[in-house]
């Protein structure tokens, strides 16, 4: 590992199961188990001349936990400036500088840098709530913003996923399921077939909190697989095993 800066507020995390290490802040965003269950959700092929975009990146968990299981090259996009240089130094404390490259830009103009239909798998964990007049935001703006579709809503987050992927490029998004209706929607007007759902849920007497997609550009209708479900908590209250290997290893 490489030394980096660390700022007011800020330190560093381990994900054991992984030998990655993410600078996090509690003032600005952390991530959470969504992003560890989305990137051992995706696919990414092994080939060095595999694209990856990891969209909505915030301080790049996700491109930084699927790096392990390829030699292709990872894009990370995010808007706020503070998040985009955790994330840049999380790259360098992981001596990955050379795979993973991170952009501070608005996704919504990502393709003035990435060509479309270039990218072979996108990876997004979005903002899960709609932008409400009625709804209570985070006082915190860096917060609000990786909570709520502030600055891009789901149907233009779709849009940029088709741009950017080949067609049969895939995707893989984090979500709630009560947004299942506007996901199944937004991939319809966008060129998205959804082929694998995976259901999150508390513990296994609860119903499901999130949902983990996987869709293809172009691909055939009438083709999903609902795959067995994740169950985040044992009856006791301790982590189930596939959870607790995923955040510890074996």
């Amino acid at each position: 590992m490489t030394q980096v800066a660390l700022n007011a507020g800020e330190r560093i995390d381990q994900l054991y199961s992984k030998n990655i290490q993410i600078i996090q802040s509690s003032q600005v965003f952390a991530f959470s188990l969504d992003a560890v269950l989305l990137g051992a959700f995706a696919q990414v092929a092994k080939t060095a001349k595999s694209q990856i975009v990891d969209l909505c990146a915030g301080n790049g968990a996700v491109g930084l936990f699927v790096s392990e299981r390829t030699h292709g090259h990872i894009t990370a996009v995010e808007l706020q400036p503070r998040l985009a240089d955790m994330a840049q130094r999380s790259v360098t404390l992981n001596d990955l500088d050379q795979q993973v490259t991170v952009l501070n830009e608005d996704l919504l103009n990502v393709t003035t840098q990435l060509a479309k239909d270039s990218i072979d798998t996108v990876l997004c964990n979005p903002p899960y709530f709609k932008n409400q007049p009625s709804s209570v935001k985070n006082p915190n703006p860096h917060l609000a913003i990786a909570r709520h579709e502030l600055t891009a809503n789901l149907d233009q987050i779709m849009a940029v996923t088709s741009d950017l992927l080949k067609m049969n490029g895939k995707a893989y998004f984090v979500h709630r399921p009560e947004r299942l209706d506007d996901l199944f929607a937004t991939m319809a007007a966008h060129r998205l077939a959804p082929k694998r759902l995976r259901f999150v849920h508390p513990k296994a007497d609860r119903e499901a909190n999130m949902v983990l997609i996987e869709m293809i550009k172009d691909g055939k209708a009438n083709g999903v697989r609902v795959v067995p479900p994740v169950i985040v908590y044992q009856a006791d209250g301790t982590y189930g095993k596939e959870v607790h290997q995923l955040l510890y290893g074996n």
